[in-house]
């Protein structure tokens, strides 16, 4: 099959609370992209249900699968496992579906080394400022500040990996974000040019850092 029958690979990444699962949700609802849904063995939040956000398990059943090399990616954030397993990803691929991810830098790093034969396009999603994101994570589900100060510390490692993306996108606006994403996203797939401003970005890179 000819790489244009196949489905293309959407990468959305972040540091936790830029917005990321919201931007794939949207993206799933809007365009009809087929989320992957990864397995992980943290616990589900309030709002989560399995099978539809995660595929909640264990990290005895993890590990079990891990070494019957069932991931295309997976890694360990937090303390919790994450992974994708590869069945469902490439059937729906070789269907002419596009699929939507959302992995952290780790994850992407894998799926981008296996070179494998689709497109794939990959975004970091960043906050529009420090106070911004704090400001998230702390009227998410985790009240406790020893929580808060963990991500803030973790994003600073994150966003170090910015250059590993085709694009980065600043979550100020959920609706201005999920246009830039789909306008680069089509030119993309059309071949066409964009007028993605890396100087810019890089601007924006180090003021949060």
């Amino acid at each position: 099959m000819s790489l244009k029958n196949k489905g293309i690979i959407i990468i959305l990444s972040s540091p936790s609370g830029a917005g990321k699962t919201t931007l794939v949700k949207l993206l799933s609802e809007e365009k009809k992209y087929k989320i992957s849904i990864s397995h992980t063995t943290r616990k589900p939040r309030y709002n989560e249900n399995n099978g539809i956000d995660y595929f909640f398990v264990d990290k005895k059943k993890f590990k079990e699968m891990i070494d019957n090399d069932e991931f295309l990616e997976y890694a360990e954030v937090f303390d919790n496992y994450y992974g994708t397993t590869k069945k469902n990803v490439f059937i729906n691929l070789d269907k002419g579906i596009n699929m939507v991810f959302d992995i952290d830098w780790q994850g992407t790093e894998k799926i981008v080394s296996k070179k494998l034969n689709y497109k794939l396009i990959s975004f970091f999603i960043l906050p529009p400022s420090r106070d911004e994101l704090q400001k998230r994570l702390s009227n998410r589900d985790m009240k406790d500040k020893l929580i808060v100060e963990e991500r803030m510390k973790q994003f600073d490692k994150d966003i170090l990996h910015w250059r590993d993306y085709d694009y980065v996108v600043i979550n100020d606006n959920l609706q201005n974000c999920y246009k830039n994403i789909t306008s680069l996203i089509d030119t993309e797939v059309n071949n066409e040019e964009n007028d993605y401003d890396k100087d810019e970005i890089e601007k924006h890179i180090n003021s949060l850092i």
